[in-house]
Order: C-alpha cells, then structure tokens, then sequence
C-alpha cells in the first residue's frame, strides 16, 4: 500500500509538521473531513488544546472513524502533545473522552501552565532515533505507568515522554517545533 500522510488541520500546531513532512520529501494532506481521513494511511494529530480538538473531531464526524481506523490498525497515527491526551488513556483527575488507542495514561498539563513551558533534551530509545533530541515542552501532558506492549520511545530525565504501541506513537512533547527529523521519520516507518 502507497504511503498517504495526513496532518488533523482542524487547530493546533498544523503547519509545522507540514514544514517537517516537507523537509522529509512527504507531500501530506489537510485532514478536516470524513472523506480525508479514509484516504490517509498514516495521520498526525498535532498538539493545540485537547477539549477544542475533541469537540472538533466529534463536530466533523471525525471521532468514530479515527477510533475504528485505530483501533484495526489501518491507521498509523502520530498524536504530539494534545494529539497524545486525544489518543491515550484517561485518569482519574483526567477522565476521557479519549481514544484509547495506547494503554498510556495520559494526564494534561501535567508540567504546569503555559507560563511553565521549557525545552530540554530528550533521549530517544533505539530504534526510535539516535542519542538526544531537543523537547519542546508547552502546558505537556504527562505519562503515568504505561501498559504491557507499549514501548518507551524517549525519556526525560528517567520519565518516558514518547510512547508507541502498534501503530500509535505520542509524545508529550512537540517534535515538529524542532528541526530534528527523527520521531516523524520513525512514525512513517509504523
């Protein structure tokens, strides 16, 4: 099957996996409609505010298809940063509505408020990438004790920020506002 990429073009940091894409030689499609997502084989949900894109995808008659496409594994999907709280579990301070689509429970906000965003390296586990890569921390989520079958895919000081299970990679923190071509490279791969 040809690679098809989308990026989710409903909110959020849109234009900057264009940018990274296009770096990587991937021509990749606005995600906005039903029709668009069934055309795509690999999908990046990019991080903006988790409750608006919510209300955005169930808005559009995106939900459902994404939890199929998902769940079949006839979707290979990036979510960075909010995409991660989209496709991760809920918590008990931070229920769903969530995909569910990694055994990760995903907490908001869980380094702070905007006023505490930070970028420090992060080290990718092989053979997600090599050595460190820039993270780019904004209002990140946070990781609790991932499931069995989910594989650590980077770490910040110990802690797992990047997780992929099947064909669903997160990351807490936002790789496309790095120059670092790595994580996409390896999400296009699943």
């Amino acid at each position: 099957m040809a690679l098809t990429v989308g990026v989710l073009a409903l909110q959020g940091s849109v234009e900057p996996h264009f940018r990274i894409l296009q770096e990587i030689g991937v021509a990749a499609l606005e995600v906005r409609k039903p029709e668009s997502l069934e055309a795509v084989t690999h999908l990046v949900i990019p991080g903006g505010e988790s409750t608006t894109l919510w209300r955005l995808l169930c808005l559009e008659g995106l939900w459902e298809i994404l939890r199929k496409r998902g769940s079949s594994g006839s979707l290979a999907i990036l979510g960075t940063c909010a995409g991660a709280i989209i496709l991760g579990m809920g918590t008990e301070e931070d229920p769903p509505p969530r995909l569910e689509l990694i055994d990760v429970p995903v907490s908001r906000n869980a380094y702070g408020r905007q006023i505490d965003s930070f970028i420090c390296p992060v080290e990718l586990c092989k053979p997600y990438g090599k050595g460190e890569m820039e993270g780019v921390f904004i209002r990140a989520p946070g990781f609790g004790e991932p499931g069995s079958g989910v594989e650590v895919v980077a770490e910040m000081a110990g802690a797992g920020v990047a997780f992929r299970q099947g064909r669903c990679l997160v990351t807490a923190f936002h790789p496309e506002l790095t120059s670092d071509l790595q994580l996409h490279r390896s999400f296009l791969e699943i």
